[in-house]
């Protein structure tokens, strides 16, 4: 990307001052003019084909093109190279122009927008461009905002103002920002045009959600946080106007600093291909080398009597000098071997192919109006190819909608439906839901079926009117009040939406805020807190927590969190609480319900009043703030009488100061919340489907332990049948080396008691690989779950390989409590060991470092669409987006994206399989097309003195084992690659030397003209009937395309012969009549079809022998299918029969018609049980079972054969 700005050194700070555009010039900063474009009118061209000869295809075409312009050497035209080359370079061109055409328009638009910009006191309208750092800007409702501003003041109180992020970060919920107390007074422009404050702050970077900086004004410091800046890509929102002063411009903000250049993924087939494209190259080179060396050998022993009607050119001067020649002349001859059309035809594939995802209605959401989007068109055949799954589970498996269900307070669970004798009970239609009629503000689509919890808060339960009050004050909720009475909560995220929402309903109704204080009613009566600070929620923390003061003067800091960060920081005094609660927990998790603990303190003036001085000194440093708040935090939310009682009151003192003990009152339990997130529809028949295919599903989740493994075997990963679920737990790098090793050893176990033989010791004597495989290969289906401190050990260095080793030998893995940089390492960890695609699908931002993006061919033509995340090698091959709850950060980031998990199958399955399928099938075709054609030009040199369908979707998601082949990589690979060379060998013998051994005994065609019609047209011939057998599925458009390329080719032929190019090129087309001529004789025609009939035939023959007695999945479906479609059709014969009698037979009709047919037409299909459900089949081994263990095993049978996987995998012969 080019920018406005030139290049600058990096900043080491920042410093900004108001209103002094002399002053801020000085430093250089980038002005807010941003450039996304490449090209002008005047670098247009240069530039463009720079960057494509910067291709290696391009670049050996053009040295082709050079060479046909040579006339010692080029023995072809000069436009047989030019105009194929020049069509892909024009085509390219066209498509780049398009693409910066839109950048440019984007751009003008972007900069061209209007602002208020104060100067000289004066508010005046300027564009975008030329706002520089150090103005003041005004914003109005609705406005985005320009650049990166400081805000300085704002038409709602306390310099309040609510912004809209959803072009950041793609979250649609609004987030408050609020000026310094020292600017908010700053609201005319006669005082904001004295103001001449300077800002000295970080540089320039891509964090959004932070910010240091430190204003200094009338000799005071001021500390300025991210909760002070309105980042460029806002909305401002419920906000009459406000002012800022900018401090990041064009490409200085953090907007732009996100949009950097992505790592270009490709697929296993795209390297495959350079590979074969560079050996293809050495064997032309071969061929040159062989041909130039024939040449030079029969110039000097034969040409020499021919010399005087062959006589060399002037500038050859030896039989040595005339193979050099020779060379360069077979190089242009041969060329075709390495196809310039290859990569182009492959782009329009997978181009075809992205539309056809997002054209699948069944895919589409009608709920959300939201249809699948292919959004790269270069990774289309890899989803054919998955191996692994790393899925998120909140919103990709679990819908994300987030209901209050149960809770515990003060020792007693509410939540369960109760009947008459005070037993739990069924959720029931006749089941009424609480009333909370009471509640004029409650919020009618909140439903509850305990009945005892409002009794509780009618009744004045102290412990429950605290319980609500914590989840009224603690939170980071915007109140919107559109009606009276009518409120409307914006929430940043769900789960806090829902908690804010059981407190309305129960009484205690979140009315407003201001940066300083919290209006709740209770019960009816309005009370206000005074805010005093927010200690607001992360990843590491895991808690958030406020502190209020109450109209009695009372300081209370209330705290929610996770249950493992929150109960080691809990009072031990009343255990009967803590483990009545712990045992809540447990239920609620074991139901799959999300949970978090509520507790409180009490504060004492003095210690707050000390600590919040603490906090502010600490927020003024430069260096460490961060490390230093953090301090200050966990010692305000921690429990101290662990510390205290271990000391001697002396020490006590020390420590202490004058402070005295009670002010360091102790972190009481309140109780719990249980919020249900209820499965996505078709997530258990989707991860059953997938398994069946051989995909391994790992989740990475943040919940605890028992709710991810609830939600587990609701989805269907786990079940009972399972031989063991291996749990691991450990706190220690020991601890967890030593449950990983007990896991290993219970696998090897299992498989030596069914006579793998294989021992523990071995492992010393096996190498990592080797072991892997032979755990794969055991006996027994297991599942391994890991905490995320566990997984923090499991994945350093030293012990990495013993996680994966495990952890692949398992059908599910579950990794709970896990940080979005653990998501990462785990992706990374297997790309890294393991030889197979993976596929990362979540929906939120924690999940864009496993999901990434890959450019796809497109460029982005809307400058605030850029994709967000830190580019790294963490991201897996394939990343998909879910368009859930959480905004569309992780749509952003992905290459597919779909709105509900479900839709996997279909991408994977269908799509992924068909892209797969399809694209090998085209390789292998392009490959034999291209060496049958080549090749007779090869024999030829030695004649003339070395001058020179597949089967329907519903079947592919009802046998999902015909995912399998894409995963072993069986249908284009180096050994299919030279089938397809040896074929193309084989044909271009038969296709030059059948000819040649008619056209050498007959004297009406004995010219070289003739014998090359004759040579073209059974090649054009034999490959169209091949690409026939190679079709699975005949439509209009097939039948169009391949016998229209026979009549094409027909119509140049004769045109290239015609009397009237010749009298435009007489010098390029001088046969003229010959095509009519040679394709009148008789004999041409037969030995065009001798030459089809002995090209093709074994490859017919080969293809009927292998369908015959060694059939695969797909054939054995589709013969399958034949069957029940004439089962169909004689069943229905059968029907219109007239009954004879009155006796009926339930055999007769439960009974379909049996096999006895095919039994007796001699025919030895063996019928897949998968296509023959109704049949038990005996122990086999199938195809693909046999090449995935030699896959696994290298091939050397070391490991054991694992027992049929049942009647999925066997066959049965009849």
């Amino acid at each position: 990307m080019e920018l406005c700005a030139k290049k600058r050194p990096p900043e080491e700070e920042r410093r900004v001052k108001a209103n002094a555009r002399e002053y801020n010039e000085k430093f250089q900063y980038a002005s807010n003019c941003i450039k996304t474009s490449k090209y002008n009118m005047v670098t247009f061209l240069p530039i463009n084909l720079f960057e494509q000869f910067q291709e290696v295809a391009n670049t050996y075409f053009l040295f082709l093109l050079i060479l046909q312009l040579i006339p010692q050497i080029s023995s072809l035209s000069w436009f047989t190279t030019i105009v194929p080359l020049v069509l892909v370079l024009t085509i390219t061109a066209v498509k780049d122009a398009t693409d910066d055409y839109f950048r440019h328009k984007s751009d003008n638009q972007v900069n061209n927008r209007q602002s208020q910009v104060l100067i000289n006191g004066i508010l005046q309208q300027e564009q975008w461009m030329n706002v520089r750092v150090g103005d003041i800007i005004k914003l109005e409702n609705n406005q985005f905002v320009a650049a990166d501003l400081l805000l300085l003041s704002s038409s709602e109180p306390h310099g309040l103002c609510y912004i809209e992020t959803a072009e950041l970060d793609g979250e649609t919920n609004m987030k408050v920002r609020q000026a310094i107390p020292v600017t908010s007074e700053l609201s005319d422009t006669s005082k904001l045009a004295h103001f001449d404050g300077e800002v000295i702050c970080e540089p320039p970077n891509n964090k959004l959600d932070k910010f240091s900086g430190t204003l200094y004004w009338k000799e005071n410091k001021h500390q300025l946080s991210n909760q002070n800046m309105l980042l460029r890509g806002c909305v401002l929102r419920n906000t009459e106007w406000c002012f800022g002063l900018v401090i990041f411009a064009g490409p200085d903000t953090k907007l732009m600093q996100n949009s950097g250049r992505t790592k270009f993924k490709r697929t296993s087939i795209d390297r495959l291909m350079n590979t074969l494209v560079l050996w293809i190259f050495g064997f032309l080179v071969c061929m040159g080398v062989i041909l130039a060396i024939g040449n030079s050998i029969w110039e000097y022993e034969v040409g020499a009597c021919f010399q005087i009607y062959l006589p060399w050119d002037e500038a050859v001067d030896s039989a040595f000098f005339s193979g050099f020649l020779s060379f360069w002349s077979y190089i242009i001859i041969l060329n075709t071997v390495v196809p310039i059309s290859l990569y182009v035809s492959v782009e329009v594939i997978r181009l075809g192919h992205s539309y056809f995802i997002n054209w699948d209605k069944k895919m589409y959401c009608a709920k959300r109006c939201t249809p699948a989007e292919a959004r790269t068109t270069t990774l289309n055949e890899e989803l054919g190819q998955v191996e692994y799954i790393f899925s998120d589970k909140t919103g990709t498996l679990t819908q994300n909608i987030m209901v209050f269900s149960k809770c515990s307070v003060n020792r007693r669970s509410y939540g369960d439906v109760l009947d008459v004798l005070g037993y739990k009970a069924e959720l029931g239609e006749k089941t009424e839901p609480v009333d909370f009629s009471f509640n004029p503000l409650a919020d009618p689509s909140f439903m509850f079926w305990d009945t005892g919890l409002l009794e509780a808060v009618k009744l004045g339960d102290p412990h429950v009117h605290e319980f609500f009050r914590l989840l009224s004050l603690c939170h980071t909720v915007m109140s919107e009040e559109k009606n009276p009475g009518e409120l409307y909560y914006k929430a940043q995220s769900p789960d806090e939406g829902a908690l804010v929402t059981a407190a309305r309903n129960f009484g205690f109704v979140f009315r407003s805020r201001t940066p300083k204080t919290i209006t709740v009613q209770e019960l009816g009566q309005p009370v206000t807190y005074q805010l005093l600070a927010i200690l607001d929620f992360n990843n590491v923390r895991k808690r958030m927590s406020v502190i209020v003061r109450n109209h009695e003067g009372q300081i209370r800091l209330y705290c929610k969190g996770a249950d493992t960060i929150l109960l080691e920081r809990l009072h031990p005094g009343n255990q009967e609480l803590y483990n009545v609660t712990t045992d809540h927990l447990n239920e609620y998790a074991g139901e799959g319900l999300r949970t978090l603990v509520l507790a409180y303190r009490d504060l004492e003036e003095s210690y707050y009043t000390s600590w919040a001085e603490r906090l502010h000194r600490a927020g003024m440093t430069s260096e460490g703030r961060e490390e230093r708040v953090a301090q200050l935090y966990e010692e305000v939310e921690n429990d101290m009488v662990g510390f205290l009682v271990s000391r001697p009151p002396i020490v006590l003192v020390a420590l202490l100061g004058t402070r005295s003990i009670p002010s360091m009152s102790l972190l009481e339990l309140l109780g719990a919340t249980a919020i249900e997130d209820k499965l996505q529809q078709g997530v258990p028949e989707t991860i059953a489907l997938l398994t069946l295919a051989n995909i391994k599903i790992w989740v990475l989740t943040g919940d605890k332990q028992e709710t991810a493994v609830n939600i587990g075997y609701s989805c269907k990963m786990l079940t009972d049948e399972m031989t063991e679920v291996f749990i691991v737990t450990g706190h220690t790098v020991l601890e967890v080396r030593q449950e990983l090793r007990k896991a290993r050893e219970k696998m090897l176990d299992s498989s030596r008691s069914v006579g793998n033989g294989f021992t523990y010791q071995d492992q010393e004597k096996v190498s990592a690989s080797k072991l892997t495989s032979v755990l794969e290969a055991v006996a027994g289906e297991y599942a391994l779950v890991i905490n995320g401190h566990s997984l923090a050990h499991a994945l350093e260095a030293d012990m990495e390989l013993e996680f994966l080793e495990t952890a692949c030998a398992c059908k599910a893995v579950i990794c709970c409590r896990v940080t979005p940089l653990q998501k990462a390492q785990v992706v990374e960890l297997v790309k890294k060991y393991k030889k197979a695609v993976t596929l990362a699908i979540g929906d939120g931002a924690n999940d864009v470092s496993m999901i990434k993006t890959s450019p796809s061919a497109d460029v982005i033509l809307v400058l605030y669409c850029h994709r967000l995340a830190d580019r790294c090698a963490a991201a897996a091959h394939i990343g998909v987006g879910i368009s859930g709850q959480e905004g569309i950060q992780a749509v952003l980031a992905s290459d597919y994206s779909f709105s509900q998990f479900k839709f996997l199958q279909r991408l994977l399955l269908v799509h992924g399989r068909w892209s797969y399928l399809r694209m090998c099938k085209f390789l292998c075709y392009f490959f034999y097309k291209n060496f049958a054609f080549t090749m007779v030009h090869f024999w030829f040199g030695f004649f003339c003195g070395f001058s020179a369908q597949d089967v329907p979707e519903h079947r592919s998601l009802e046998y999902p084992k015909l995912y399998e082949p894409g995963q072993l990589n069986l249908l284009f690979n180096k050994r299919e690659f030279f089938i397809c060379i040896a074929q193309g060998i084989y044909t271009s013998v038969f296709m030059f030397f059948i000819p040649y051994g008619v056209f050498s005994d007959n004297a009406h065609l004995a010219d070289y003209q003739s014998f090359a019609v004759t040579v073209a047209t059974s090649l054009v011939i034999v490959v169209s009937v091949q690409i026939g057998l190679d079709t699975g599925f005949w439509t209009a458009i097939n039948h169009f395309f391949i016998w229209g390329s026979l009549a094409v080719y027909f119509a140049i032929l004769f045109a290239m012969h015609s009397n009237g190019l010749f009298q435009l090129f007489p010098n390029q087309f001088r046969f003229v009549g010959n095509a009519q001529n040679t394709l009148a004789q008789p004999a041409v025609w037969l030995t065009i079809a001798l030459t089809t009939v002995i090209c093709i035939m074994p490859v017919v023959a080969f293809r009927f022998l292998k369908l015959d007695l060694k059939p695969e999945l797909s054939d054995t479906v589709r013969y399958t299918q034949l069957v029940r479609k004439k089962q169909k059709t004689q069943h229905r014969c059968m029907g219109r029969v007239g009954r004879v009698g009155s006796r009926r037979s339930g055999y007769a009709f439960s009974h379909q018609e049996g096999f006895g047919e095919l039994i007796m037409s001699g025919k030895n299909m063996r019928l897949s049980s998968l296509a023959l459900s109704s049949f038990s089949g005996r122990p086999s081994t199938s195809w693909i079972e046999t090449l995935r263990k030699k896959k696994n095993t290298g091939g050397d049978g070391s490991a054991a054969s694992s027992p049929s996987s049942g009647g999925l995998d066997r066959t049965l012969k009849v």
